[in-house]
Order: structure tokens, then C-alpha cells, then sequence
């Protein structure tokens, strides 16, 4: 899915080890997870201060999987 390469490449712009970024994709009828994990010394810099990267996007996902037709959501593992 292009979504999911998306924020695979947006995690890996932001992290140090970009290695360790890995995206998974749990599929429903109309509506999608992905699942983002990254590298432990790097999960501040994908959430950002009060969670303002993570929100950016996540936005940037809801535009996104809106042109397709699909709603999805982004979800930040430990």
C-alpha cells in the first residue's frame, strides 16, 4: 500500500536509526491500522514535542487515504 510507504519514509527522515523503522499494516473492511515502530531512542523524535510530529502526520495519512477513499489510522508503538 502507498500509505504505508509513506509514513515508512516520512518515520525514516526523522529517526537516527532509519533501520530500525518498521510499518505493518492491519487491514479491515473500510478501514485500515498501521502500526509504527521504530529504534527505543527514537520514538521522541517520531512523536515530537506534545505530540505535534505524530499529529502532523497523521494528518499528512488522513489526506492522504482521503484522495483513495479509505480511512486509516496511525498507531505508535513502544
Amino acid at each position: 500500500m502507498a500509505l504505508k510507504a509513506l509514513v515508512s519514509t516520512i518515520a525514516r527522515a526523522l529517526v537516527d536509526d532509519p533501520d530500525g523503522v518498521e510499518v505493518t499494516e492491519v487491514d479491515g473492511d473500510r478501514n485500515a491500522v498501521l502500526e509504527l515502530r521504530v529504534g527505543e531512542g527514537d520514538i521522541g523524535k517520531v512523536i515530537g514535542k506534545d505530540g505535534r510530529t505524530a499529529q502532523s502526520i497523521r494528518t499528512i495519512l488522513l489526506a492522504a487515504s482521503t484522495k483513495i477513499g479509505r480511512r486509516v489510522h496511525l498507531d505508535i508503538l513502544d
